[in-house]
């Protein structure tokens, strides 16, 4: 957690999570807002609060519209892995070709556009971390499923799609970010670190040109980086050859601005199977927290080991982690 939050944060922190009903949290996250001082040290925390109150806020209005009807087909996509990043472009783009290549999931592919209709989710691992992919359905200006904003607002960060064998392929980009922008979900490079509209959601974003295979495609990357590589990073890749799936895995993670941490209960041996991933700047409180409630309360020091081969070192709750560190807890 960023330095210098005022008391009454921590305060209202700790009431947050003893709430009990959707509207009494997303009351309790608007305050956090309103308390959180706005400058870069706390942006990413900025963003998660964002990213709270939009699904909160959805779940309030579910809730209601719910009342005396029967519960109908949900569009929420359950969390996984180190983050949710949703697939976003126009029709064609190739994204379901690109989510089949990087994870575990066997969405339908057609030449044909508008062939993903659901969100359909698949698990991607780079290295040992695993990220979740969401694809959705295709964005165009005379056509935008009423529902994907809502997922794009709730992700941890954004993959726009572009098309490398499409001549047109800049008016399609154009086309998806002005109408995720008019419904409130802004696709920039870097989150900003002084923005005080809690409505709107600023989401990272990876530009990924696809169809690298394909006659010309060099060219139109060529044009692409020229038209766009100041408003977000690029990789090109292509889903049939195999062309930067890595990069990307690896830039997707970069995406989430997490850091991953290894654990070890004293005198048992380390756990390197399944990493726990925090924000970076997360101290070793943060961490606690996530391996069990109850450590915030009982947690007295940690043992810290950076590096294979480092000392440990004992350090107190608010000690900053370092991305794969290994951290053995200690409540006495």
């Amino acid at each position: 957690m960023p330095a210098n939050l005022p008391p009454q944060y921590l305060k209202i922190e700790a009431e947050f999570r003893q709430a009990a009903t959707a509207g009494s949290r997303l009351e309790k996250l608007r305050e956090l807002y309103r308390l959180l001082p706005k400058h870069k040290g706390t942006e990413k925390l900025q963003s998660d609060l964002k990213q709270k109150m939009s699904e909160l806020r959805d779940e309030v209005e579910e809730g209601q519209k719910s009342i005396g009807k029967k519960s109908g087909l949900s569009r929420r996509v359950p969390r996984e892995g180190a983050g949710q990043v949703v697939l976003v472009g126009p029709p064609n783009a190739g994204k379901s070709a690109l989510l089949a290549s990087l994870s575990n999931a066997r969405p339908e592919i057609a030449s044909y556009p508008f062939t993903t209709r659901n969100a359909q989710p698949g698990i991607m691992t780079w290295e040992d971390v695993p990220i979740q992919l969401v694809d959705l359905p295709a964005i165009a200006t005379d056509f935008l499923e009423s529902w994907v904003p809502t997922l794009v607002r709730s992700a941890d960060a954004v993959l726009l799609v572009a098309d490398l064998a499409d001549d047109d392929f800049a008016d399609g980009l154009e086309a998806v970010l002005t109408l995720l922008a008019e419904r409130h979900a802004v696709l920039v490079k870097e989150l900003p670190y002084d923005d005080d509209d809690e409505s709107t959601r600023q989401l990272k974003t990876l530009l990924v040109a696809t169809k690298l295979d394909a006659e010309q495609a060099r060219d139109r990357l060529a044009i692409l980086e020229e038209w766009f590589q100041a408003r977000f990073p690029i990789v090109a890749v292509s889903a049939q050859t195999g062309e930067g799936l890595e990069t990307l895995r690896r830039a997707t993670y970069d995406l989430l601005g997490v850091i991953r941490i290894y654990t070890k209960a004293p005198g048992k041996p380390i756990d390197r199977t399944r990493p726990f991933t925090l924000p970076v700047g997360a101290s070793v409180l943060d961490l606690a927290r996530q391996v069990h409630k109850d450590l915030e309360h009982s947690l007295k020091f940690a043992r810290v080991w950076s590096g294979p081969s480092s000392e440990p070192r004992t350090v107190k709750r608010d000690h900053e982690l370092l991305d794969a560190d290994l951290v053995e807890l200690h409540t006495s």
